[in-house]
């Protein structure tokens, strides 16, 4: 019994031992057009193995390449594609990628929030400026209680926002012409009560509409019932008279 610890590994395992054998054969195959046909032969059996990548691009072409891969480069027959030559390059590794150096005090705000601190300190100053910097502070919070689900107060958010933007952006001491730092959750609570409001005009016209489609059917019936009312008097008059007659 041959054990599968003392066998060769396999290049591409999920192609099994028995294809892994086929490629060794065509290898040793010393005719030109019988290897060639063997090696389409094999394209073939590997193409039936993997029928959930028939719709995909350039499928045979994938085909080939890891027949060559198989064989180690060393297969010497005609491929309607290019054949890799270079080892290194079909199992290099991806580039590098870079961490990022800078390491952020407050870093789950996100990058997105200090790019509105810097877009928002170049604004002219004024209202729109000072609208921003509390739309900032807004979203800050919202950002704050996704990692911390208790509550936090607003002087919180204004400390961190003054550190972020290195002094320029102070909302810890507002003045009376400017909005309060309550703001953050007034306009929540102003959003809500907006909401609740519509719902409750939503629902108001709703049921009123449900009403007179009830009083129509209501008396579209009462209608009906009297004309049906009105006709078996007319056959009772009509049937009187006929045995009168």
């Amino acid at each position: 019994m041959e054990y599968n610890t003392l066998r060769s590994q396999l290049i591409i395992p999920e192609y099994g031992r028995h294809i892994q054998e086929m490629v060794n054969h065509c290898k040793t195959i010393t005719d030109e057009t019988e290897r060639n046909g063997f090696a389409e032969i094999i394209i073939e059996v590997m193409g039936e193995l993997n029928p959930h990548l028939r719709d995909v691009p350039d499928f045979q072409h994938k085909l080939w390449d890891q027949l060559f891969i198989m064989a180690e480069f060393d297969l010497d027959v005609k491929s309607p594609y290019s054949i890799p030559t270079k080892k290194d390059t079909v199992n290099s590794k991806p580039n590098k990628v870079e961490y990022p150096k800078s390491i952020y005090k407050y870093r789950y705000y996100g990058n997105n929030i200090r790019k509105m601190i810097d877009v928002a300190v170049t604004w002219e100053e004024g209202e729109k400026r000072e609208g921003l910097y509390f739309a900032i502070a807004n979203h800050m919070k919202k950002c704050y209680l996704l990692w911390n689900k208790d509550t936090v107060d607003d002087q919180v958010i204004f400390n961190h926002l003054y550190e972020l933007s290195d002094g320029k952006i102070d909302l810890r001491k507002v003045d009376d012409h400017l909005v309060s730092p309550d703001r953050l959750n007034s306009n929540n609570n102003h959003s809500n009560n907006n909401q609740n409001n519509r719902s409750y005009q939503n629902n108001n016209r709703n049921h009123q509409n449900n009403n007179n489609r009830n009083n129509n059917q209501n008396s579209n019936n009462r209608q009906n019932n009297n004309n049906r009312n009105n006709q078996n008097n007319n056959n009772r008059n009509q049937n009187v008279r006929n045995n009168k007659g």
